[in-house]
């Protein structure tokens, strides 16, 4: 992981580097690299891989909005905090999928429940997982999978890619698959946020109508409840 500050107030990027790694302290893991500019231009030059960033808008040269946009052209899995005094940006900051938006001055607290938010999608999004069939070991990420279904005495992960026939059964995928993106909807179905459609209380379709799942009249309001939790996670 690599995290980002671009803001052209040092006493800003001070606060926000020492929030961050007290964060790291708090839950006993080894502060990612950090990395700061003061300008849009020394950012958007920076080669490095960019997983979270906390970006300002009112800067010299090229504003935040500009820039935010450029980086999400470049990589939509960016995680980008906008920090900044001036509301009226909000708008504009939301058409290109900020994760948060923070004022100034910071609220510490506030701040920690949003980084876990950030650090909670980051592992969802970049987690790695082996679909192991009679064929083989197939490699790849958990935003990937569409969904788990048990057809007959089959297990079938469909996928972005094609769908795969796995060796495991539906408990092994319930317990590997990250809970705060995953749910089992039915007990032949397992679902990722990521992909839902929408669905009613009978069926959830997913990736653009291209596949469904069963949904239990039962967990109806758990997975509501559970999938609106995600929505406001990836905000």
């Amino acid at each position: 992981m690599r995290i980002l500050i671009c803001d052209d107030d040092a006493l800003m990027t001070e606060q926000l580097e020492k929030y961050i790694k007290n964060f790291f302290d708090k839950i006993h893991v080894k502060c990612p690299e950090l990395v700061c500019f003061h300008d849009g231009e020394s950012l958007l030059a920076d080669e490095g891989d960019k997983d979270i960033l906390f970006l300002d808008i009112e800067m010299p040269g090229m504003n935040g909005i500009y820039v935010g946009n450029e980086l999400k052209k470049a990589n939509n899995n960016i995680i980008i905090f906008i920090v900044t005094s001036y509301s009226e940006y909000l708008d504009e900051a939301m058409r290109f999928q900020v994760f948060r938006y923070l004022s100034k001055p910071l609220d510490k607290q506030r701040f920690f429940r949003n980084m876990k938010d950030a650090v909670d999608l980051y592992n969802t999004v970049t987690i790695k997982i082996a679909v192991e069939t009679k064929q083989g070991v197939h490699t790849l990420s958990a935003s990937s999978v569409i969904s788990i279904e048990a057809q007959a005495r089959k297990v079938i992960v469909h996928t972005t890619l094609c769908d795969f026939e796995s060796i495991h059964n539906m408990q092994y995928w319930l317990d590997l698959l990250p809970k705060n993106c995953f749910f089992q909807t039915h007990r032949s179905f397992i679902i990722n946020f990521e992909h839902v459609t929408d669905f009613d209380h009978t069926l959830v379709h997913l990736a653009g109508n291209q596949f469904h799942a069963y949904l239990t009249k039962r967990k109806y309001s758990a997975f509501k409840e559970a999938y609106l939790l995600y929505l406001e996670s990836t905000r």
